[in-house]
């Protein structure tokens, strides 16, 4: 509970083990030839977030001995600046995380990006090591636990808030540990669910998960919900691996990159020979025989042999000829707010703004205007940095009743990740019957950077297995997998 201040969804345990295995059998195959007197294909990749960076990185690392490898990529970003949904905003001169924002300790691929390119975890500050958390119920808190960010003294706070919230909770505390750590987050889409056993989590609610699991009402009530609130803005009808995924996210160890999470994605583009098309939005992606073209907003056109969709295609309009199918589905946007000011603590029925704990969460009830509260940067005791998830856009008459100062005000929409329902649906990783690929289709499992970044990895080795069956005159993409051997990352 002490980490629940970290804002963000972006949390993985124990998933790359199971993930890593199915793509891995896909590229095991034998004997492949690289055609050398072909022009090298053109790789386009829409979207330059964490999915179509790792793309682009694994695709330079697996092609070896495929046309691939003399491949020109060519990725196409909407925004003026690569990173997607992991964004940095400055406030009064400070940086802080505003897309996202934590990752698990767990969490391979972003480890590994961080000492490839000698990027620095950023350690918690004192306010994000407070342990000071409370539940609001709209009119009162119903839970807070102390807080310190005293060395020592922290410790022992934490132990008695350990100790007070199982007091509350009891042995549901212990149970909802067990079905976080029995229940590995897993990256992909139907197929890959059922192989590793996880698909019926897909299938039900989180609630439904957890009431098997024999956690109480209230620990699901009050707890859980706080945390499924913060980490994907929804109740715990979430479907239950997302849920599981959103647990995970509420544990100790979690880091960031100092300067910014969107670092590894630059890097990796910048590693991979990239060429790079800033503000060059896609409008339609046409197959013409043996090559893709696509066209964006500014009346260029470009050629391709594969295309990677690295972008919700939920709220991007991309005409594709001929059309696609694939299931509607619904993103769940959450308004980040940022406040440079003071709390109001008479709007919690207090008198001193001290008494307001360091995270507010919330119950989960259409009468509370936000989702939860947290100090981001303690100034002094009347100037603080705040950030705020809403699920509607902060009024500034919200803001007035919630803070009792504002110097500045930041406000970020974003289309976060998918409303998750049970039972999910997917969409497909290939789009056509050509090379039309779609990094987001794993969304509806879970939405994570680290998932995304296993997504890229995962889509990159399809794609390199797929030109050595063409090559080796193959029937079928995985017909060589039962002689392969699975030991990529086999360290782990």
């Amino acid at each position: 509970m002490t980490k629940m201040m970290n804002l963000s969804p972006e949390t993985v345990s124990l998933l790359l083990l199971l993930a890593l295995l199915s793509p891995t059998l896909l590229l095991c195959s034998g004997d492949s030839t690289t055609v050398e007197d072909e022009s090298p294909p053109t790789v386009c990749i829409i979207g330059s977030g964490i999915g179509g960076s790792s793309v682009a990185h694994f695709l330079r690392n697996y092609s070896a001995s495929t046309a691939l490898s003399r491949s020109r990529i060519l990725m196409f970003e909407r925004h003026e600046r690569v990173g997607g949904r992991m964004r940095t905003v400055t406030v009064s001169g400070d940086t802080f995380e505003a897309g996202g924002s934590i990752l698990h300790p767990k969490n391979y691929h972003a480890r590994d990006f961080v000492e490839r390119f000698n990027l620095t975890v950023r350690s918690p500050t004192a306010v994000e090591e407070c342990s000071a958390v409370g539940i609001w119920d709209g009119k009162r808190f119903v839970f807070k636990t102390f807080g310190s960010s005293i060395p020592f003294v922290d410790k022992i706070v934490s132990w008695l808030n350990d100790v007070y919230m199982f007091v509350r909770y009891g042995f549901s505390l212990l149970r909802m540990s067990n079905f976080i750590e029995s229940r590995p987050v897993f990256d992909s889409v139907e197929g890959m669910l059922k192989w590793s056993g996880l698909y019926n989590l897909t299938k039900v609610t989180l609630q439904e998960k957890l009431s098997e699991a024999q956690l109480s009402p209230l620990l699901v009530n009050e707890l859980v919900t706080v945390i499924t609130r913060i980490n994907y803005g929804q109740s715990v009808l979430i479907s239950g691996l997302a849920g599981a995924v959103s647990l995970a996210g509420s544990g100790g160890g979690l880091w960031s990159v100092e300067g910014g999470n969107w670092q590894m994605a630059a890097k990796l583009i910048n590693h991979s020979d990239v060429t790079l098309h800033l503000n060059e939005q896609i409008q339609s992606v046409s197959h013409l025989g043996d090559y893709y073209e696509l066209k964006s907003a500014k009346g260029n056109s470009f050629k391709c042999d594969v295309t990677v969709v690295s972008t919700p295609l939920d709220e991007v309009d991309i005409q594709f000829s001929p059309a696609i199918s694939i299931p509607k589905r619904e993103l769940q946007h959450t308004h980040a707010t940022f406040v440079r000011g003071l709390l109001n603590p008479e709007y919690f029925g207090m008198k001193l703004v001290s008494d307001v704990p360091a995270l507010v969460g919330t119950l989960e009830d259409p009468l509370i205007p936000f989702s939860c509260i947290s100090i981001l940067r303690k100034y002094s005791a009347t100037d603080m940095t705040y950030k705020m998830f809403t699920r509607q856009p902060a009024s500034d008459s919200l803001l007035d009743e919630l803070f009792s100062a504002r110097t500045e005000t930041v406000r970020i929409d974003w289309g976060a990740y998918p409303k998750y329902h049970a039972p999910e649906v997917f969409a497909p990783f290939i789009l056509d019957d050509h090379h039309l690929y779609y990094v987001n289709a794993f969304e509806n499992a879970a939405s994570t950077m680290e998932t995304s970044a296993v997504a890229g990895e995962n889509m990159a080795r399809l794609i390199v297995s797929r030109f050595r069956t063409k090559e080796s005159s193959s029937s079928s993409p995985s017909s060589d997998t039962r002689s392969c051997s699975s030991g990529l990352h086999s360290d782990m």
